[in-house]
Parts: C-alpha cells; structure tokens; sequence
C-alpha cells in the first residue's frame, strides 16, 4: 500500500479562498486509479482552510471570541473540500469516505491524540479508502488549532504502515530556495536530515501548517526500513501514474 498527500496547492489555488481546482484534481484521482495500486489518500486544505486560519490565527489557539466563528467556517470549509475530493474519488470508481480529523480526534499543545481510531480502520478494512485532511481541531491546552494533512500523514504512515510515501505538490522536488522567486534553485534529488539547512523555508502563500521546513521533517520521520518518502510535482500529467507503476520520474526522495 501506498500513503498518498495531495497537496493543498495542487487540488485548491492557495491564494483564492476556497477555488476548488476540479480539473486537476479529477486528472489525479483518474491517475490513482488507473494505477491498479491500492492507496490511502490524505490531503490538504489549501484555501479551503489556510486563508480564513491565517487570518483570524487558529493555528495559535483561542486568543479571542472572534476567532470561534471563524474557526467554526475554517471546519466547515474544510469538510466541504473533504467532500469534494471523495466524490471525485468515487467517480473514478474508488469507494471513498471522507474523514474530518475535527470529528474524530482532540488535540493536547498542538500534538494530535490518536485515541480514535475505529472509524478510520474499520473503513479500511470494510474496503472504503478513509480520506481525511487538514482541519480545526479542538485542543485540550489551547482550545482549538490546526491539524495538518502532514501531521495526518504520520498518524496513517503508523497506522497503515505503508510501503512507500508520497506527497504530491506544486514544484519537482524540495529545492536549495524557492524555484518560483530564484532561478538559481537547484533541485535535491535525495536528502537526510543534514539537507535541511540548505532549503528555504519561504512560502509564497500563506501556509498556516509549517511550510517547506516542517514538510522536509515530517518525511524524514516516516522514512524507516526498506520505505522511503517521495515528494513529486503533481502539476505535471501522468507523473504521479508513472511514479506509481514504479517507473523513475523526477522527484526528491528522503532518506534516512
């Protein structure tokens, strides 16, 4: 099995609140399928969820009795991308179930307490891919925050265990700075936790999840034994069919 990330920026345009990008999404989800290879789905919220968190910082917690209305539409929001993506799912003839991380977890100082864990397994197992995705989550310290789709990717790589890890963005690969604003970004085809210092952690968008960084970290920890973590461009068509048919593809892998 593989875990699957599809980012933010490449199913939503990050800079318009809530611009679902069906076109893209719906080429992703054909190439998932066509693939043949069984998959669990993770993604993130993109502007469905990163404008109005930014905005009011639900990210930080409850600070203000403003936020709560704005936390309350930052769910809502999110289970509506949530659904979006598993119907599109479903029309490319992969049974889907969309799971809000809201629903179904609380939080303890920003750290999600998996002590839930039935529904999403159950539907695994009954055949139904569980999707779940970046979301507000209560949190036990702070009153509220942010999930995200990265933080959920480990709690399924533990979970799932899968094979290989993957998660789909708007670029080829992690790069020595950002190749949107510098033409002298180089791209690391394989990196360890000594990369780190040489990438940019600079977002042109707002990101209220960690950005490059956190993302390089987060893989790093999902690495392990005969599995590595993957990060492709899932703007380009048919990369992701080919990375999954286990063809080589231009890509950034991590490694322990």
């Amino acid at each position: 099995m593989i875990l699957i990330k599809l980012g933010g920026s490449v199913i939503t345009d990050k800079s318009q609140y809530k611009k679902f990008d069906r076109e893209q999404a719906e080429r992703l989800c054909r190439e998932i399928a066509e693939s043949g290879v069984p998959v669990i789905i993770v993604h993130g919220a993109g502007s469905f969820g990163h404008v109005l968190a930014k905005k009011y910082s639900i990210q930080n917690g409850y600070t203000d009795p403003e936020q709560v209305q704005a936390a309350a539409q930052v769910h809502h929001d999110a289970m509506e991308l949530g659904m979006l993506m598993t119907q599109t799912l479903m029309d490319n003839g992969i049974p889907a179930a969309s799971v809000s991380p809201g629903t179904c977890f609380v939080m303890e100082d920003g750290r999600i307490v998996p002590d839930n864990l039935e529904p999403i397994e159950a539907l695994a197992k009954m055949g139904i891919m569980p999707v779940t995705f970046g979301d507000v989550v209560m949190d036990r310290t702070r009153g509220f925050g942010i999930v995200s789709g990265d933080q959920m990717m480990e709690l399924m790589a533990e979970m799932f265990k899968p094979e290989r890890v993957v998660f789909v963005s708007d670029i080829d690969g992690l790069y020595t700075a950002n190749p949107k604003t510098d033409p002298d970004a180089e791209l690391i085809p394989e990196f360890d936790a000594g990369t780190l210092e040489q990438v940019s952690s600079v977002s042109d968008v707002d990101d209220v999840t960690g950005g490059v960084r956190n993302k390089m970290e987060s893989m790093l920890r999902m690495c392990g034994e005969g599995r590595d973590c993957v990060l492709i461009n899932g703007t380009v068509p048919g990369r992701l069919l080919s990375l999954l048919r286990g063809e080589d593809v231009t890509c950034t892998v991590a490694r322990m």
